[in-house]
């Protein structure tokens, strides 16, 4: 490889510290090939397959789909996302040195898959499980000079359950240092308890290299968000390399997703009294509990956890960890209510938990989605029991000084649920969490309730987690001696963004010739349920503490119901869109999560030629809780909640309601019957522009940029049929990046500056390069319309 690969001098982000501590983020001047013979320069994170094309071929599976009841193998077109992840691929980058490291850690977060890495020829490490992070001990294969890192992945087909991605998809880090270092996974702060007036908390900390006969100690500092010092302790590093010591705290500020108070913690290592390292990591002064007498605490506060199961891809990004995208993703969430994520079914990237820590959105951390027995003819099954230890070890060392993560999962509808060895593997991963964590929780989803209970795979769990089926709730609490249970996985309810079917039916097995799904919130699966069936539980159980639903988002891979059915290459089970646009069940959510604004949505959008007369249900998700709906001014009744229906307990409907283009305007009514807001939805007229408009102001260097694209008559109302072709052009300080519809049946590439709407919109996404102005241009020659906008980038 090396006789073909020009040498590429590393552009490189050097963290350095005042003892000589070097953090330098490999993230440029990486070359990358499939055949090991053309190379590309790209940087990293790195997804190789997001470029497409779509293409059924690619790990075209013949299967039976076993967590979806099926019994008969069929052909699955669009599991794991069309996309050509599949097969092997090559990196390699050259990183100068001024000198011999006396120690070094090349850290990668994750590679898919099966990452390999070779240092000046030499093979220096690797990892079977693409999704874990791990830590190569460098220093022994580095030289003065110029020295060529090597890494190569396999990827093999049918390993995958929905869309991997392939590539060095997380960053990579070089830590280099004296030879005495601070082990930054052996650093763990944790806070044992707290009252009103003070918090205790524990620091354990360790070494990596030899100490001799040395005097060698540590010093920790924690300083709040000002930087003023509020504790510190200074301790001998005993024979093991290890110390811990404890430090109260008074007038701890408390980290929560309402508060998500982050402290800095500063670890000084000396050695003869001279100072040879130091790390600075931010951690935060919270408590989690859960009971059967008060449910699950945080800080000493019972609440329901609000949660979604997010998968690690970021739509049109791919699997490529970015900063700017995992802020998008988390804010959106937190401004529908939601309180928790879950990494479904993966373990999470150090990025994605830094923006949880900083944001305030709890995180349930996954680890399997198979152990011994597989789910896919090559997935995880095949290094359970020689790895599992290991990642697991990884998993909770890497993660365990992030305040957001509040329970780990070893596992999500493991097949072994139903054996006593399932039962034993569930308690010696918990146990191994417990060691080397005991602050958390430990939890997995369970999606054969019996079959778990009577084997006593439950029990055993600290908190027992159940994937749907919610119906069977009320048996599962009285087998279990927690005497709480969480839904781990809810809902799969499944909708595309801005279709609606007639007649409005609640159905489990809806499917239509246009591989589309029913915006009115009313379709979902087999083994699944409504949210509205969630909630119920929910609000008339004490002992259910929460849900995570599936999903967040729509995310590459698993298009149920069109498994069978191409072009469908993603799900359709997301609250918002692939594009991160919402959904109308965005809003469903929102009015029941978000207790601190009021939600007022009506649906579907009142531009129907060719219905008039004909039933047109009207839906209006609020948090109030009664309302009069008006077309063109002439009211349809004004009704209320009704506890007793199974939609109409949290939502309010119109059923009879006839299209006449016009005006739609909901009137919502307090507790006490006073009018408290209203909404007006109207017919659109004739396209009159394009129009784009950025999610955020604040453009930043290196910033993703979102901006929405749609087509509007000339009051601003969407063009919801509208699928013109676009073009896109960027000019100045920034590039394109990609661009997204939310159609689960879309073959264009996300990567090419063109794409159509999607029911009358679509997401651009540009990346601010320099200081200056982007200029963006969008053309549809359909209309012969064209809009430009100019966006600012600060420094």
């Amino acid at each position: 490889m090396r006789k073909t690969l020009l040498t590429f001098l590393l552009l490189v982000a050097v963290l350095c510290y005042a003892d000589g501590r070097k953090e330098i983020i490999l993230n440029d001047g990486w070359q990358f090939s499939r055949d090991s013979v053309n190379w590309t320069p790209v940087s990293v994170p790195h997804d190789w397959a997001i470029d497409g094309p779509f293409d059924k071929k690619w790990d075209l599976q013949y299967v039976a789909i076993e967590q979806n009841g099926e019994k008969e193998k069929t052909e699955k077109s669009g599991r794991s996302g069309a996309l050509p992840w599949i097969g092997r691929g090559y990196y390699c980058t050259t990183v100068s040195l001024d000198e011999q490291p006396a120690s070094a850690l090349l850290v990668f977060d994750g590679a898919m898959s099966e990452p390999q890495v070779r240092i000046n020829g030499q093979y220096a490490g690797g990892w079977a499980y693409g999704y874990n992070a791990f830590r190569i001990d460098a220093a022994r294969f580095l030289n003065k000079g110029d020295n060529i890192i090597e890494v190569s992945l396999n990827n093999m087909e049918e390993s995958s359950r929905w869309y991997p991605g392939g590539g060095i998809y997380r960053p990579v880090t070089l830590i280099l240092g004296e030879s005495l270092m601070l082990d930054d996974w052996a650093t763990y702060f944790h806070t044992l308890s707290i009252d009103d007036n003070s918090a205790l908390v524990e620091v354990a900390c360790g070494v990596r290299g030899d100490m001799a006969d040395d005097l060698v100690a540590v010093e920790v500092v924690l300083c709040n968000d000002k930087g003023r010092q509020v504790a510190a302790y200074h301790s001998t590093v005993d024979e093991e390399g290890k110390c811990k010591s404890q430090m109260t705290i008074h007038a701890p500020q408390l980290w929560s997703p309402e508060s998500p108070y982050l402290y800095t913690m500063e670890t000084r290592l000396y050695r003869n009294y001279d100072l040879v390292d130091t790390k600075t990591i931010r951690v935060g002064i919270r408590t989690i509990e859960v009971s059967a007498e008060h449910g699950f605490q945080l800080n000493g506060q019972t609440r329901k956890i609000k949660g979604v199961c997010l998968h690690h891809d970021l739509g049109p990004l791919g699997s490529a960890v970015n900063k700017s995208a995992l802020i998008r993703q988390i804010r959106m969430m937190k401004e529908m209510g939601c309180d928790a994520i879950r990494t479904a079914h993966n373990m999470p990237s150090s990025m994605q938990m830094e923006v949880c820590d900083s944001l305030g959105m709890m995180v349930m951390a996954e680890s399997f989605d198979m152990w011994i027995y597989p789910k896919c003819k090559n997935g995880y099954a095949r290094f359970f029991k020689d790895w599992a230890d290991r990642d697991i070890e990884n998993l909770v060392l890497n993660h365990r000084n992030h305040p957001s993560i509040v329970m780990w999962s070893i596992g999500n509808e493991i097949p072994e649920q139903w054996s006593e060895e399932g039962r034993d593997i569930s308690r010696h991963l918990q146990d191994i969490c417990h060691q080397l964590d005991p602050s958390r929780p430990v939890t997995q989803g369970m999606d054969r309730a019996e079959a778990a209970l009577k084997s006593g795979f439950a029990q055993v769990m600290d908190v027992p987690g159940f994937n749907y089926r919610v119906h069977k709730y009320e048996n599962n609490i009285k087998q279990l001696p927690q005497g709480f249970l969480l839904g781990s996985e809810t809902a799969s309810t499944v909708s595309s963004r801005g279709v609606y079917k007639f007649p409005v039916e609640i159905s489990d097995h809806a499917v239509y010739p246009d591989g589309q799904c029913s915006s009115y919130d009313t379709e979902y699966c087999s083994w699944s349920n409504l949210p509205d069936d969630d909630w119920r539980m929910q609000d008339d159980y004490d002992w259910v503490i929460g849900e995570f639903v599936w999903t967040g988002y729509d995310y590459l891979g698993e298009p149920t119901p069109y498994d069978e059915y191409w072009p469908s290459r993603s799900s359709y089970f997301g609250i918002c869109d692939l594009a991160g646009l919402p959904k109308d069940r965005y809003w469903l959510y929102r009015s029941r999560w978000n207790t601190t604004e009021h939600t007022i949505h009506l649906l579907p959008h009142w531009t129907w030629p060719g219905r008039e007369g004909m039933v047109t249900p009207v839906y209006c998700y609020t948090d109030y809780p009664s309302a009069e709906l008006f077309v063109n001014g002439v009211s349809q009744g004004r009704i209320s909640k009704n506890k007793e229906g199974r939609l109409d307990r949290y939502r309010l409907r119109w059923n009879d309601v006839k299209y006449q283009p016009g005006t739609l305007r909901v009137v919502v009514y307090d507790e006490n019957g006073k009018a408290a807001g209203e909404q007006v939805v109207r017919t659109a007229g004739k396209a009159h522009a394009l129009q784009m408009k950025p999610e955020t102001q604040d453009a930043k260097v290196g910033d993703l940029l979102y901006i929405q694209v749609s087509i509007v008559d000339e009051n601003g109302t969407l063009i919801s049929d509208a699928d013109d072709q676009l073009t896109f052009e960027v000019e100045g300080a920034g590039q394109f990046r990609a661009v997204c519809n939310g159609d689960a049946t879309s073959l264009e590439s996300f990567t090419q500056p063109q794409m159509r709407l999607f029911h009358g919109q679509l997401v651009l996404v540009v990346q601010a390069t320099s200081q200056g102005n982007i200029s963006l241009k969008t053309y549809s020659k359909q209309r012969n319309m064209t809009t430009v906008l100019n966006i600012e980038v600060k420094g």
